[in-house]
């Protein structure tokens, strides 16, 4: 290789770096130096939310399972043969009350009547024929005896009591026949539902035998439990005819929500010995929609699971904060010309979302709802409008 080629393969890179490092020189001494910029602090963002002062009226929630308030078991009170059965005493089927479930077969019973009408008409004969002797008696007594008391055994006292108490004993027996006669139309006892049924048409029935469950449909029960310090707030029924807290029962359905009211009617008198809660009885008043004025609603059917939202006593004077508002110790942050301020509050009562405020707040405040790390007082805040 020539020595001008050599020359040219070391002396162009060469070259080349020189003049990169030149410029890059006259760069650097040619820049300006950037201006630096203070940012004032503006305060630490926070989300606020104003309370307000006002009455509150309590609302506790629980959870429950509905349950029938009546349940009977149909027992029939006389044997035979069962010779109607009505279309509707099938599982899920209604009654009105004094409808007939089921009849049984009446042709023996008719008989009973029958022989015991005559029964007592030959009882009624024999009293009668009794009477007539005893008076026969006491006149021939009489006629022979003028100032002595007749022996009992001439005016025929002891046959006397016999036929009297065979005529009641006779009576009884009629009283019982048409009883029993009746006793064969067993009828619903109260408006009801058909939990579940063992009868039909043919089948011979046996009286003590279990033949059906009904459940009454004019009101329906929901046990609840409660912590026992929500019953002081609760007005509960202590003897017959006092009004209980009213309740609202919420069911969901198909993605709606569907409400009852209803009522606390009882106490159960005990406490859970598992859950160590007490537990409350509410009523609902046509939990299937029977009554006529009724709305559409689907039915509050036996088993649904529902919450119970009861409406207790009322609170004079409180401020109701939001439970994120609530800090340790019983504390709320508040926002006064964007400055944070610690306040200690008296607490009356925590609710699920809320904690109702007696002291320590006076109504229209701003509470911060942002938790903050190291907060002070005096420490300066904004919100997103500031």
């Amino acid at each position: 290789m020539s020595n001008k080629g050599l020359m040219m393969k070391i002396g162009l890179p060469l070259l080349i770096l020189a003049i990169g490092i030149g410029g890059m020189t006259v760069m650097v001494k040619k820049r300006r130096v950037p201006v630096k910029k203070v940012t004032p602090f503006r305060g630490v963002l926070v989300e606020t939310a104003r309370v307000t002062r006002g009455d509150y009226r309590l609302r506790i929630e629980a959870t429950g399972t509905v349950q029938a308030r009546r349940q009977t078991d149909i027992v029939p009170q006389v044997s035979g043969k069962v010779v109607s059965v009505a279309p509707n005493l099938v599982a899920g089927g209604f009654f009105r009350q004094g409808e007939e479930l089921f009849a049984i077969e009446t042709i023996d019973f008719e008989l009973a009547v029958e022989r015991a009408r005559a029964n007592l008409s030959r009882s009624e004969l024999d009293l009668q024929t009794v009477k007539a002797r005893a008076d026969i008696g006491r006149e021939e007594w009489q006629r022979l005896h003028p100032d002595e008391e007749p022996n009992p055994l001439v005016v025929y006292a002891p046959q006397l009591k016999s036929a009297e108490a065979a005529l009641l004993s006779a009576r009884a027996a009629l009283r019982q026949a048409e009883l029993d006669l009746q006793r064969t139309r067993v009828t619903a006892p109260y408006n009801c539902l058909v939990r579940s049924e063992n009868v039909d048409l043919g089948q011979y029935i046996r009286s003590g035998t279990k033949v059906a469950t009904l459940v009454g449909t004019d009101e329906a029960e929901i046990i609840v439990p409660l912590p026992l310090g929500d019953l002081h707030w609760l007005q509960v029924p202590r003897s017959p005819g006092e009004q209980g807290s009213p309740a609202i029962v919420s069911l969901r359905s198909d993605g709606q929500r569907w409400q009852w009211s209803g009522h606390i009617v009882r106490s159960l008198g005990e406490v859970d010995p598992r859950g160590r809660m007490a537990r409350l009885a509410v009523s609902v008043a046509d939990p299937y929609g029977r009554n006529p004025r009724a709305e559409n609603r689907p039915e509050l059917a036996l088993g649904s699971f529902v919450t119970v939202q009861l409406q207790g006593d009322t609170l004079p004077g409180v401020v109701e904060v939001p439970r994120r508002a609530m800090r340790e110790g019983d504390r709320v942050w508040i926002m006064e010309d964007r400055k944070l301020r610690i306040v200690p509050v008296k607490v009356v009562r925590r609710e699920k979302n809320t904690v109702l405020v007696s002291s320590g707040l006076q109504g229209g405040e701003q509470v911060v709802l942002t938790p903050i790390s190291g907060a002070a007082d005096g420490l300066l805040l904004r919100t997103a409008e500031n």
